[in-house]
């Protein structure tokens, strides 16, 4: 490992970035140096002009992804190696807003009662009506149910914080009652369950 890889990775520690964000920063500034050939610390602001302009153009990536770069990019050469004046020459790219895309009830419907078992059921609802991330529905407990106050606890959600969600009326309606819901949480959870 490299000082300068070593000294960005204890910087992105101190400020308790994530593992994953910590391993992405430090992949881009390492493509960053291998498209010049040169170690990242040569290099300077026509070449970071350079470069996102490749990423536009030759490797078509979006704003979105483009934005990751800059970030990445701005933390090696502000926070890393103290090069303030370096900000102003990596600008992040101006990104469309867009509405996203709104299914009727009945296309929701359809979606749902295309599920071939509880398990895919349960988890289409509840992304659905809750509107989780993928990830943290996949880290759901039993005991993160709240079925009285209907509410599910996210334990590190995104940004390591914990948030509480509502369950919809959807849901609801789908579960006769508190033990029917939380067991198909429990099927959906992959826990055996003992019913005494």
């Amino acid at each position: 490992m490299t000082q300068l890889r070593q000294k960005m990775l204890e910087e992105l520690q101190r400020r308790n970035y994530s593992h994953r964000t910590a391993k992405t920063y430090v992949r881009i500034v390492r493509e960053f140096a291998e498209h010049f050939h040169q170690p990242p610390d040569k290099l300077g602001p026509e070449q970071i002009r350079q470069y996102q302009a490749h990423l536009f153009q030759a490797k078509k990536l979006a704003p979105a992804t483009v934005s990751q770069y800059v970030s990445a990019l701005r933390f090696f050469f502000v926070k890393t190696l103290r090069r303030h004046f370096l900000a102003e020459y990596i600008p992040f790219p101006k990104s469309r807003k867009r509405l996203p895309t709104v299914l009727s009830p009945e296309e929701v419907t359809r979606l749902i009662d295309a599920a071939c078992n509880l398990y895919h059921r349960t988890l289409l609802m509840t992304l659905y009506s809750t509107a989780v991330r993928r990830a943290e529905l996949c880290r759901l407990k039993v005991q993160d149910i709240d079925s009285q106050r209907m509410m599910i606890r996210i334990n590190q959600g995104k940004g390591g914080r914990d948030r509480e969600v509502p369950l919809s009326r959807m849901c609801q309606v789908f579960c006769v009652n508190d033990l029917d819901f939380v067991l198909g949480f429990v099927v959906a959870l992959g826990f055996a369950v003992v019913v005494g």
